[in-house]
């Protein structure tokens, strides 16, 4: 009788867990190639970092997904990274796509925070004005779903990437929107 309570709870934290979180694109449906090699990361992480790609945007699943293939394209020929560098990217769609998820190490920012956080880059340039609301909304969500399923820490701490490397990412107006977020901080 124990085992069955114990089922039926695990069930029903599930069912609370995938409404929390948004549906993604997996790496398959928008075409990436396989990563060279896969490093992993100490779960949960403590931090979350916020990047924009400083490309064109997209705004539906095909665009994204072609812009993706360039990312991906760019950071392992060009810059000879292992794979696409972010953990997640958000579509101009308000869709979440699968970079390297929740638990392999990307190279958005250095080799030390890398492996102890999650990279969310937005696909676009947001210098002058911030992301579409939805997408905004979406990679809230996703920050919330990385809670709920205990690979971010409760208490996780937000960051611009800005905050951890030389850069200009994730552009001045997103960072501004940022700001407003759960668990924002300046600084680590």
């Amino acid at each position: 009788m124990k085992l069955i309570v114990i089922a039926v709870l695990l069930c029903a934290e599930a069912i609370r867990v995938s409404s929390d979180c948004p549906t993604i694109i997996s790496r398959n449906r928008w075409g990436a190639k396989p990563p060279k090699q896969v490093q992993t990361i100490r779960l949960p992480v403590e931090y979350v970092v916020i990047h924009h790609s400083a490309t064109p945007t997209c705004l539906d699943e095909d665009a994204c997904s072609k812009r993706l293939i360039s990312i991906q394209n760019y950071h392992m020929d060009v810059l000879k990274y292992n794979d696409i560098s972010y953990s997640f990217m958000v579509g101009g769609d308000g869709k979440i796509y699968e970079g390297v998820g929740w638990n392999k190490q990307g190279s958005h920012t250095t080799p030390q925070w890398d492996s102890r956080s999650i990279g969310i880059g937005f696909i676009g340039n947001f210098t002058v004005e911030p992301p579409q609301k939805d997408a905004l909304d979406v990679a809230q969500q996703l920050i919330k779903c990385g809670v709920a399923i205990g690979v971010v820490q409760a208490d996780y701490k937000l960051l611009g990437a800005r905050s951890l490397k030389p850069t200009e990412s994730p552009g001045d107006a997103l960072y501004k929107e940022i700001q407003n977020w759960d668990g924002f901080v300046r600084s680590p």
